[in-house]
């Protein structure tokens, strides 16, 4: 399964309330949740006016299908090719 990072502008992102969060992830759950177990979230980074996505799917255009269907947005979607952290250095 490929693995995705998705970048979505949203202007006052950093601003969100924690009830709005749960909002959100709410409705990307019920969208996930029709469309199967393809396509999975794993996690989200919210900096200033992006929400920054981790998402494993067969394919980019699932991804976007899933944006689509949740009504967020996906500004840039890039396929990652590695993960490295402190263990990697040895």
């Amino acid at each position: 399964m490929k693995k995705y990072l998705i970048e979505r502008e949203i202007p006052g992102a950093g601003n969100l309330t924690a009830e709005q969060l749960k909002q959100i992830s709410g409705i990307s759950c019920g969208v996930l949740n029709e469309m199967g177990t393809q396509i999975q979230w794993k996690h989200s980074y919210v900096a200033g006016d992006k929400i920054y996505c981790v998402y494993t799917s067969p394919n980019e255009e699932m991804v976007r299908k899933h944006a689509q269907k949740g009504g967020f947005p996906a500004n840039l979607i890039t396929e990652i090719s590695a993960i490295i952290d402190p263990v990697t250095a040895g």
